[in-house]
């Protein structure tokens, strides 16, 4: 087991939760008193971060949105990663970033992920095919997932095209599993809007472990989810928590949906 995955298992075990919570933060949907801060993004984040750590698994800061700021938005990323570190060491940090490209490209995403945020896993695509993944996935302590059936509505475009006798998502799944993760240190993105196609992969593949994005604003069911993944899973919220308050006292309102989630989770858990 590589670090990555003793980290979260151990905050799992702490916090008893699967719970991941998406720092997806859109500087226009920050509440209003923070807006005058040097840094309201951050600023935002941290209040997110210290009214929940006690009830989440790891954080999943989506670099999107980050980026869309510039220079400023890199140096919130940067400050979110590094507070967590600072103040809560135990909780893993995933970066969703979805990259993935030729060989001395992913050396610098490598660079800015692990070197300078110090995030723990990320998120990747399989479109380059391992040759073009092998410097991610030569780091045997840090944790890829990779994208296999994403949550939304237009993702069977492509995932849903036959290959031989197999859905192109399903042969994705083969090739992560049984050809990729050599080290230990790779697992599916699976949406919770298609709880069918998770509980195919998870049949054929009993133990990959999968990362779960969908419920809440994007509309998955989560005992339906819950149900289809069973075990070696985690389930992202991002909007539906982070959002769930604009005034002053937003984080209470944060707090009380996130705690909605987790008890949601493990409530569906003991019942299978």
């Amino acid at each position: 087991m590589n670090r990555f995955c003793k980290k979260l298992k151990k905050q799992q075990q702490t916090n008893h939760s699967l719970l991941c919570i998406g720092l997806d933060t859109d500087r226009k949907k920050i509440p209003a008193h923070l807006l005058a801060s040097d840094d309201p993004v951050f600023e935002f984040n941290k209040a997110i971060i210290d009214t929940t750590a006690d009830l989440v698994c790891a954080y999943k800061p989506n670099s999107a949105f980050y980026e869309a700021e510039g220079a400023k938005g890199l140096e919130s990323l940067k400050k979110t990663c590094d507070y967590i570190h600072q103040q809560y060491p135990a909780i893993p940090i995933i970066l969703d970033a979805k990259r993935a490209d030729i060989d001395s490209t992913n050396q610098g995403y490598i660079r800015m992920a692990f070197d300078y945020l110090k995030v723990e896993a990320m998120t990747l695509h399989p479109y380059l095919g391992k040759e073009a993944l092998t410097p991610f996935l030569s780091l045997k302590d840090k944790f890829f997932f990779i994208l296999c059936r994403t949550s939304n509505p237009g993702a069977g475009e492509f995932q849903d095209l036959t290959v031989g006798r197999q859905k192109l998502y399903e042969v994705v799944a083969q090739k992560v599993v049984q050809d990729w993760n050599t080290n230990n240190n790779c697992g599916l993105v699976i949406g919770a809007t298609y709880p069918d196609e998770l509980a195919k992969i998870r049949k054929t593949y009993k133990d990959v472990f999968i990362l779960i994005p969908g419920l809440g604003s994007q509309g998955g069911d989560a005992q339906k989810t819950i149900k289809a993944a069973r075990k070696n899973f985690i389930i992202n919220v991002s909007r539906d928590i982070i959002y769930a308050g604009s005034h002053q006292n937003f984080q209470d309102l944060v707090r009380q949906k996130a705690k909605q989630y987790r008890a949601l989770i493990n409530k569906t858990i003991i019942s299978l």
